[in-house]
């Protein structure tokens, strides 16, 4: 099957009061009203699919959805909720049946698209159903999965080979938590690879792989304590798996009693829980990340600064002084002081390097592989103008851009190439500014914290004031 690998909230508030005097002062006059902004471009033909899809039943959209994620290329929560990748996957599977592309089911349509996948789910012999050792209900593919024995505070599933294992694990309150999980789950060794990360303080998701196979691991955390997954599959199983794989997290509900919907990053598809003023959201949003590479000054990439009309640096203002190359200069005010920034002229093609990206919540650390293309990660949502290292933490260049619609593989970014700015561009930029950027000296590979540590003190989130 071929694949196409493709991704928060804020409350408002009502104030009342009453005046305590009789004495009632004079409004102040209004002032004249804002000129309308441009209406954005509308895609005649989403629209209407939006308009189609969002007239029918949740229930009829929720099956649409899992019908999709096993005949297309539909990677993404069945929220019930109309999206990009809702789209693509419905004008994706019209496109290999000759059918038009036009993102709309009538009913004999939607119905060959239900029967499709259902029949696709009865291959896999999928069933959903609650583990009874961890609490946990979870869809496994048991054609697959035809193995099943009970293992410490779990379940595992296995293939007759033994190429693909599933386990469920459950640990009391007090028996483990998410820190530890994550720490164990996210640990790096020469033999295994961690390609993404993500920690929040009710679940944890990890990612990666070793010399012949892949993992997804995902715990989340109530007051009944930890229950998770973890999936993991020879790399020869990939085509196969990696379907599967999003299934298996689509169903994943680790205390259904209380909270029937998978824990989890909230998908690109999925409408937030109240709308945000814009406002609300420019003040918490990470747009990017910038580099200070000299008193006062921070570098970030252009593209990020595009619809940003007063950029922050750190929470303080910034001034744009000028951009060249794909990347910005700004004057992020005094506060902002400069460290020692060591250099090399780039990394090999094949070489693994660092990444510091800042994120909401602090920096966050990822490695990636150095191709002709530019960068190969799995970065995330303001990791734009994020340095590039060495493993001796020597800087490389910078993300000079971030896809406008990252897309997401069961609620994880996978890797993807992005393009990169090196140091001649960045010197380019800088002109005599430039001067402190000097070029370190050959130094043995470090692991990824001690690489970044250095860097990441100088790595500052880029916010957007409307």
């Amino acid at each position: 099957m071929p694949r196409l690998v493709r991704l928060l909230p804020a409350c408002a508030v009502l104030l009342a009061g009453a005046a305590a005097s009789a004495q009632v002062p004079q409004a102040p006059a209004p002032r004249p009203a804002a000129p309308p902004r441009p209406p954005a471009a509308v895609d005649p033909v989403f629209e209407a699919a939006r308009a189609a899809f969002e007239a029918r039943p949740e229930a009829e959209r929720k099956a649409v959805q899992d019908a999709l994620v096993w005949v297309s290329d539909y990677n993404s929560v069945t929220s019930g909720a109309f999206g990009r990748r809702t789209f693509e996957g419905i004008t994706g599977w019209q496109t290999q049946t000759g059918a038009e592309p036009t993102g709309q089911l009538d009913d004999r349509a939607r119905a060959r698209l239900l029967a499709a996948g259902q029949a696709a789910r009865q291959a896999a012999k999928f069933s959903v159903e609650t583990d009874a050792n961890t609490g946990i209900v979870l869809g496994v593919p048991e054609r697959l999965l035809s193995r099943r024995s009970r293992i410490p505070n779990g379940t595992r599933w296995q293939s007759a080979d033994g190429r693909v294992t599933l386990d469920t694990k459950a640990y009391a309150p007090g028996e483990s938590d998410l820190d530890a999980l994550f720490e164990r789950a996210a640990a790096v060794t020469p033999e295994r690879k961690v390609t993404y990360k993500l920690k929040k303080p009710d679940f944890v998701v990890v990612t990666g792989e070793t010399a012949a196979g892949k993992f997804y691991i995902r715990y989340a955390a109530a007051s009944q304590g930890v229950r998770g997954f973890t999936l993991a599959y020879d790399k020869a199983l990939a085509r196969e798996v990696d379907r599967l794989m999003i299934a298996v997290a689509n169903s994943f509900a680790p205390f259904p009693a209380d909270a029937p919907v998978a824990a989890g990053p909230r998908p690109a598809d999925a409408p937030p829980a109240a709308t945000p003023t814009a406002a609300a959201v420019a003040a918490t949003t990470v747009a990017a990340t910038a580099l200070v590479v000299a008193p006062r000054r921070a570098v970030t990439a252009a593209s990020a600064l595009g619809a940003c009309a007063t950029p922050l640096v750190g929470g303080a203002p910034a001034r744009l002084l000028r951009q060249e190359a794909g990347l910005a200069l700004l004057d992020a005010g005094a506060a902002v002081r400069a460290g020692s920034l060591a250099a090399a002229p780039g990394a090999p093609e094949g070489e693994v390097v660092v990444v510091a990206a800042s994120r909401e919540g602090g920096a966050s650390v990822t490695t990636g592989t150095a191709g002709p293309g530019g960068l190969a990660a799995p970065l995330q949502p303001g990791a734009a103008g994020a340095p590039v290292l060495d493993r001796a933490g020597r800087l490389v260049g910078l993300v000079a851009r971030m896809p406008a619609q990252p897309r997401l593989v069961a609620g994880v970014m996978p890797p993807m190439t992005h393009p990169v700015a090196g140091l001649d561009a960045l010197r380019g930029l800088l002109g005599a500014e430039g001067a402190g950027l000097g070029q370190g000296q050959e130094a043995a590979p470090r692991s990824v914290g001690a690489a970044a540590g250095p860097v990441a003190a100088l790595v500052l989130p880029v916010t957007c004031r409307p």
